[in-house]
């Protein structure tokens, strides 16, 4: 389950076996974080390793396994170092587990990694990516630990720390004699389903009897017969550390699934064990056990997430919660009022009274007041009386401070109110202070637990394990602790304790290199480059700021701290700048095409630049705030020089305007009004037109009319780089010539379209142009063309645009939503604006015509849903001709693809007698690839469709040929459309109905006069075809 895990070729000793699976592992661009408030460090997921993170922990927090582990030195285990040398015996397993509690201890790091101890167990990416159960890596783990430490002093860490007894009788209850086995345990497994607790448990499994009678009887070897017997267990031997293991995962045998137990399964803080112990006779304290881990699993059977709830024996962590950081873990009911709190020399002289020795290094004393009250100087106290050192310094008649002020004492002399009264309220105040406060009290008054989920570590109260009796996240493995274990005092809060000196000098060295490499990257993070624009070095000049000299010569670069003030900057400016004088002033500056340009100047010396938000690399213009080379300078966004392309006709020497065009660039403030183009260039009137970058690559034109010509550029969306024409006012060609050589059409030309009534509704207008771009929405051209035709407003509900071929025929409607560049619209296009709704896009628009033999009739339009079927269809078009009753099996049929867009008609297009029209769903119309004759017409019993497919499109080329389609069953989308491309508006299908075919319709003649021949027999693509039925 485990790989590779923990397999040596010796029992004892490792050579240089964890190198088997080791994996390529990038260092890191950031040192590590440091570690948060609790001063806990947590442990880094390599993917799926939160089993092994909550095990370890709970190793690491057990203070007996820890110690005993260091105690093993290098002469036993051997030195990391030497794992390469072929002859040398180095104990990996414990000389890594060395190391990481080493670091849980005393490295300075959110998480410590456990990638060289998961190497050392020959673990590759998968194990380290796979999750499995944290109970079986207890006792591999152990069991591997145990045989790395053979030949060791610490041969028997393991059994004397975690093993135990358990004993199995049997007693014959004829004769008594006592059937015995004995059996050790690593840990004790209970069952969670149908228990309600721990203790119920443990009483079923040691107290309970089995008794054996009736048809199970026991053989007893005395008697030599089958005798009633009763069976129990007992334990005969407890360790000093009880592991206990929740069955949570059952098998459904029903359902032949696992599943997870998540029902109410209560465990005590404290139990006693003396009921479930074989002896009885020790003192009742030798039963007592203390919880002090829980490892928790969330999820289900398949898959979850494992951390632990421990108990901080020793004290190593700080045990404050984030809401209590501004609390005092006081009562305020107890104080007689809330001077004391308010007041800090009284605080401190209290502290310093209750030191035995009257004397506290100045750095410890603030953390006592944080312990004392939960609030810290800094937070409280620092925005009134300033930094502590110098609040001692100023009450130097209560606070004696060493000469190297590092310490500080109380003065013996010292009196702030009467004593008694004083000594009465501070003992009132810290008899409060001592009872919560967290580090004073024993581990059983005050235990502190916190829980630790991978990297992160929280504290926690003792009432919250409650919350892990049951549901998908609970208890999962249990670990007690003799109550009679008792920490020595040294060993309270001191995380160095019986740590090996080797360890301590290597994490010492590893905390200097950490402190250093968050320096570095601190500075490197921090620090941004300013480039400084030298005022004296810049003058102003066509619009905008030009250095006299080079770009080189007038920016100097300079590297700062962004968590300094731009009064530092300032002064570091001053140093650097020996020859400046007078007022200096800093702005934010930037580059623009026309030249430099100042937008914003700094304020504010005592904000940092962080809060001014000064990027890194910008760009800041040092002066004097008024002038540059005695020119005064505009700032701000508002007035940002642009620079512009100014096309007008170039003059004849005779002074005659000519059609040739002259192209400069000028230089305009961006809240400067658009004529001042004519007062730059000497103009004295004229029509200014603005250059816009179609899609297709060239240049339209469109002209500002004069009433407009008062708005700024920026109003008029003009920007760096755009081309400005200025023709002449009396001409009448507005036509330009673009610089691709290509002539423009003018903006009377191209910015409009034109749009006729059709609604048969009375109006004074005909027809209206209508102010268009290509990306204008035909919606708003129709709701602006019914105010312009001053039509009813209800025409705006039950409308649409229809194109305007140039023979005058309408074209299927286009949808609202279309841009005119999407229905492929160009500008000058005559649109119709009709009664009725478009079409939506699960609709088709469908053109057909009824006539007789010989003549054709009106060409008639229907809109159905594309999912109706071929003979609904046809149905459809009969009742629009008022043919209600025809016989639909006797009728034919033809279906012709149409765009509607291209301004052809089969009359128009030209094609070849015979040919059939066959128009593509998008694109420029195209000549049909194949030509048939009239016997092509087919049958309506038999629908056949001519799929004509693009030649671009290879994977359609297989259904180029026509192939029947039953008009009950298949629908128009499928039977019309097939899989060719052609969508809703822009199908059109011509239908004629009659009793025989002797001849095509005029209409439909390709534009040619000579006459066909009759049809007078079924086609031949019909032949052998039903025709009497439908099927």
């Amino acid at each position: 389950m485990f790989g590779d895990l923990f397999e040596e070729d010796s029992p004892s000793v490792s050579n240089n076996q964890y190198e088997k699976g080791k994996k390529l592992k990038t260092k890191a661009l950031e040192p590590p974080a440091p570690r948060e408030f609790t001063n806990l460090s947590g442990i880094r997921n390599q993917g799926g390793t939160c089993y092994l993170n909550s095990l370890l922990q709970t190793l690491h927090f057990t203070p007996e396994f820890r110690e005993a582990l260091f105690s093993l030195g290098p002469e036993e285990l051997g030195s990391l170092e030497d794992k390469d040398k072929p002859d040398a015996k180095v104990r990996i397993i414990p000389l890594q587990l060395q190391r990481l509690f080493a670091q849980l201890l005393l490295l300075d790091q959110e998480a410590a990694s456990t990638a060289d101890l998961t190497d050392s167990f020959g673990w590759t990416s998968n194990e380290e990516m796979r999750q499995h159960d944290v109970q079986e890596l207890n006792r591999i783990l152990f069991s591997a630990l145990e045989a790395s430490l053979v030949g060791t002093s610490g041969h028997d860490l393991i059994k004397r720390l975690y093993h135990g007894t358990i004993v199995n009788q049997i007693i014959c209850q004829d004769c008594e004699n006592i059937s015995e086995k004995q059996e050790d345990f690593l840990d004790l497994t209970v069952t969670v389903k149908n228990v309600s607790g721990l203790e119920e448990a443990l009483w079923n499994m040691y107290v309970e009897e089995e008794v054996f009678d009736c048809d199970n009887l026991y053989h007893c070897g005395a008697c030599d017969r089958l005798v009633k017997a009763v069976k129990l267990a007992k334990l005969r031997k407890l360790p000093p550390f009880l592991t206990v293991s929740l069955l949570r995962f059952n098998f459904d045998f029903v359902k032949c699934e696992r599943y997870k137990e998540t029902s109410c399964y209560t465990f005590p803080l404290r139990i006693n064990l003396k009921p479930f112990c074989e002896q009885s006779e020790l003192d009742d304290s030798e039963y007592i056990y203390d919880l002090f881990s829980v490892i928790i699993h969330k999820g289900g059977c398949h898959g979850g997430h494992y951390h632990v709830y421990i108990k901080d024996v020793d004290h190593l962590g700080n045990w404050r919660f984030h809401k209590e950081e501004s609390k005092p873990d006081m009562n305020s009911k107890d104080l007689p009022n809330g001077e004391e709190i308010d007041d800090p020399l009284m605080i401190l002289q209290a502290i310093l009274s209750e030191e035995e020795s009257n004397l506290i290094p100045v750095d410890q004393l603030g953390q006592k007041l944080l312990n004392k009250i939960g609030l810290s100087w800094n937070k409280t106290y620092r925005r009134q009386y300033g930094p502590l050192r110098k609040f001692l310094q100023l009450h130097s008649q209560v606070f004696l401070l060493s000469s190297d002020e590092s310490t500080v004492s109380l003065l013996k002399n010292c009196s702030l109110q009467p004593k008694s009264d004083f000594q009465r309220n501070d003992q009132r105040v810290f008899k409060t202070l001592t009872s919560e406060s967290p580090g004073l009290n024993d581990s059983t008054t005050c235990p502190h637990w916190f829980d630790i989920n991978d990297s992160k570590v929280q504290p926690i109260k003792e009432k919250d394990i409650e919350q892990q009796f049951q549901g998908k996240e609970s208890a999962y493995m249990l670990f007690y602790r003799k109550s009679q274990l008792q920490r020595p005092p040294e060993a309270r809060a001191n995380p160095r304790y019986r740590v090996p000196r080797h360890l301590l000098s290597e994490m010492d060295a590893a905390n200097t290199e950490l402190q250093t490499g968050r320096a570095e990257c601190d500075s490197a993070n921090n620090n941004f480059e300013l480039h400084l624009h030298l005022g004296p070095h810049y003058h102003f000049f066509n619009g905008a700021l030009q250095p006299v000299v080079s770009q080189r010569e007038s920016v100097w670069d300079l590297t700062f701290d962004k968590r300094k003030t731009l009064g530092d900057l300032r002064q570091a400016i001053f140093q650097l700048l020996e020859f400046w004088e007078g007022d200096m002033v800093l702005s934010v500056a930037k580059l623009v095409p026309a030249g430099l340009h100042v937008y914003q100047t700094l304020d504010g010396d005592e904000l940092t630049l962080c809060e001014l938000e000064i990027a890194d690399g910008e760009d800041i213009f040092v002066w004097n705030g008024v002038e540059v080379g005695g020119v005064q300078i505009q700032t701000g966004i508002d007035c940002e020089p642009l620079l512009l392309n100014v096309l007008h006709p170039a003059t004849s020497r005779e002074g005659e305007k000519c059609q040739q065009l002259i192209e400069s660039p000028h230089v305009f403030p961006s809240n400067a009004e658009v004529g001042t183009v004519f007062t730059a260039l000497a103009v004295p009137a004229g029509v200014i037109l603005i250059s816009h970058a179609e899609s297709t690559g060239e240049e339209s034109w469109t002209a500002i009319p004069m009433e407009d010509l008062k708005k700024t550029f920026r109003e008029q969306g003009l920007s760096n780089g755009s081309s400005v024409l200025i023709q002449d006012s009396n001409g009448d060609d507005y036509s330009v010539l673009t610089r691709q050589g290509r002539w423009s059409a003018g903006p009377n030309e191209t910015n409009w379209l034109q749009v006729k009534n059709i609604c048969q509704l009375e109006s004074e207008e005909k027809q209206v142009k209508i102010a268009a771009t290509t990306n204008t929405v035909l919606f708003d051209i129709r709701i602006e063309a019914i105010k312009e035709l001053k039509l009813m407003k209800e025409l705006a509900e039950n409308s649409c645009l229809r194109p305007i071929d140039r023979n005058g025929k309408l074209l299927p409607p286009v949808p609202d939503s279309y841009t005119l560049k999407e229905a492929e619209l160009k500008m000058g296009s005559s649109l119709g604006l009709c009664v009725g709704k478009a079409p939506t896009s699960t609709q088709l628009f469908l053109f057909f015509t009824l006539g007789s033999d010989i003549q054709p009739g009106t060409e008639m339009e229907v809109i159905v849903e594309e999912t109706v079927s071929v003979r609904d269809c046809l149905q459809i078009m009969l009742e629009r001709a008022g043919l209600q009753g025809c016989n639909t099996e006797r009728a034919y049929a033809m279906f012709w693809r149409y765009f509607g867009f291209n301004g052809r008609d089969a009359s128009s297009s030209g094609f070849p007698e015979g040919a059939h029209l066959v128009v593509p769903a998008s694109g420029p119309f195209r000549t049909p690839w194949e030509s048939a004759g009239p016997d092509q017409l087919c049958h309506l019993s038999r629908w056949r469709l001519e799929s004509r497919i693009r030649p671009r499109c290879p994977r359609h080329c297989a259904r180029r040929r026509s192939s029947p389609l039953r008009g009950r069953r298949g629908n128009l989308r499928r039977c019309c459309l097939g899989r060719s491309e052609v969508s809703g508006p822009y199908l059109a299908i011509f239908l004629r109905v009659c009793r025989s075919i002797p001849s095509l319709p005029p209409s439909l003649d390709c534009g040619k006069q000579t006459p066909r021949q009759a049809l007078t027999e079924p086609p031949a693509a019909a032949q052998g075809m039903q025709t009497g039925t439908e099927n």
